[in-house]
């Protein structure tokens, strides 16, 4: 098996286990292929909302959901109110059940999951109907981290999957912008505002409070994102090795039991043997004090 192969079927384990799962598969790849035991060793847990979605990918049940991107994508550039309407009532009921599905999935598994983190569930099956690299990404089976599709920005894909050479689509698969549906009404405002209007009298124009700059707001927040995702995999990092080493610690305590209890068996026997020397010494001790016994009289 690949790397990709043995990470997917890795991701699909609960959370509780994933850390016992990975060092058992390390250190069986380990004997046969150093190379495949080291990437396996650095593949990191999944978020909880990217295990839902996995757990989902298996399943197959999120192409129909992938699917419906390009009509909303399509309905967007076309500005068509209805169609969108339509369509933004599909994408509801479908982001609706699909999130309830990944629910009862993660319950079947013994790792039931917060209302939190189905809300990100969610916003990773909108960000994979928006963007359609986001929608090779959810598909593969090798999510580590939910996905959010923020305004006319490209999905940030980075740090994403666990293995992106394996899913090339993710990164080239369509050159068809993102355009979130959550827009369309602004575009349309945008249009209108554009048109020449009626002359009228001039009025002085009203005092107005100075304007922040969306941009440079979007900017921020991508950069607070940024600073969290690397906080959120800096804990990661250090919460696998503190189980890693709790996990030594346990090896090398049942071996110093296991050495106790071979010491403490070996102990019994040496007195069970010093017993016996001792019991015989006294036989003889006897047998040689009846036997002078006889020789006098």
């Amino acid at each position: 098996m690949g790397f990709a192969d043995v990470a997917r079927e890795l991701l699909l384990v609960a959370p509780a286990d994933f850390v016992a799962e990975r060092t058992a598969r390390q250190r069986a790849a380990r004997k046969d292929d150093r190379e495949l035991a080291t990437a396996i060793g650095a593949l990191r847990k999944p978020a909880p909302a990217a295990w839902v979605i996995d757990l989902l990918a298996s399943e197959a049940a999120l192409d129909d959901a992938v699917d419906l991107g390009p009509a909303l994508r399509q309905a967007q550039a076309d500005a068509d109110p209805a169609e969108i309407a339509t369509l933004r009532r599909q994408r509801s009921d479908v982001v609706g059940a699909l999130a309830q599905a990944g629910a009862d999935l993660a319950e079947q598994a013994g790792h039931p999951v917060t209302t939190a983190v189905l809300d990100q569930v969610r916003a990773t099956i909108e960000a994979a109907m928006a963007d359609p690299h986001a929608g090779a990404a959810v598909r593969s089976g090798l999510l580590v981290r939910p996905l959010e599709s923020v305004g006319f920005d490209d999905v940030d894909l980075d740090g994403a999957l666990a293995d992106p050479d394996a899913v090339p689509d993710a990164w080239s698969g369509s050159d068809a912008p993102p355009i979130p549906i959550e827009d369309a009404r602004r575009s349309r405002k945008a249009s209108r505002a554009s048109r020449p209007a009626p002359a009228r009298e001039p009025k002085p124009a009203p005092q107005r409070e100075p304007k922040t700059d969306p941009a440079a707001e979007r900017r921020a927040a991508r950069a607070a994102e940024a600073e969290a995702r690397t906080a959120s995999r800096e804990a990661d990092a250090a919460l696998d090795r503190a189980e890693g080493e709790l996990e030594a610690a346990e090896d090398r305590r049942a071996e110093l039991e296991r050495a106790l209890a071979d010491a403490t068996a070996e102990v019994e026997r040496l007195e069970r043997s010093r017993d016996e020397a001792e019991a015989a010494s006294d036989r003889a001790r006897d047998a040689f004090t009846a036997a002078r016994k006889r020789r006098r009289t």
